[in-house]
């Protein structure tokens, strides 16, 4: 069985996994990128508009970023042990935004849960076991000192 701060990294990985993935959209050709958000969930055709393929960019940069502060939390959870709560939350809070705005647009099913499962399921178990980075760093200590 995996002790709590296994747990942790395994959560703080499984979200720089499902942010950090985004990245991708950076570099998709436009037509690619449209496809497959309307396999995701789009109701109608996607224009061909600059600003919109912008903001794709921007928003999958954005997102690349902050999978790469929860795979750098991951490698290292004692060292990034200050911004591991902010990450927790912000995923709570991310999910929060997500339910909201999905039941509003009552959107479908699929995609929307994998969406929140994506915030939910990593953020609440990063608060759970975020004191396990100390417990783990004295336990440690303690079988040092022994």
């Amino acid at each position: 069985m995996l002790s709590p701060y296994n747990l942790l990294r395994l959560l703080l990985l499984g979200a720089g996994l499902g942010w950090g993935l985004t990245v991708i959209g950076a570099v998709l050709p436009w037509e690619f990128a449209v496809e497959h958000l309307q396999k995701f969930g789009g109701s109608g055709p996607i224009p061909d508009d600059k600003m919109l393929n912008y903001w794709l960019r921007m928003a999958s940069g954005a997102f690349g970023i902050i999978g790469l502060l929860f795979l750098l939390a991951a490698k290292n959870p004692q060292k990034y042990a200050n911004i591991i709560p902010i990450l927790g939350f912000a995923s709570v809070f991310e999910g929060i935004i997500l339910l909201f705005y999905g039941i509003m647009f009552d959107l479908r099913f699929f995609p929307f849960v994998v969406d929140l499962s994506i915030a939910f399921v990593p953020g609440i178990g990063i608060l759970m076991f975020k004191n396990s980075i100390h417990q783990s760093v004295n336990s440690t200590t303690n079988e040092l000192a022994d």
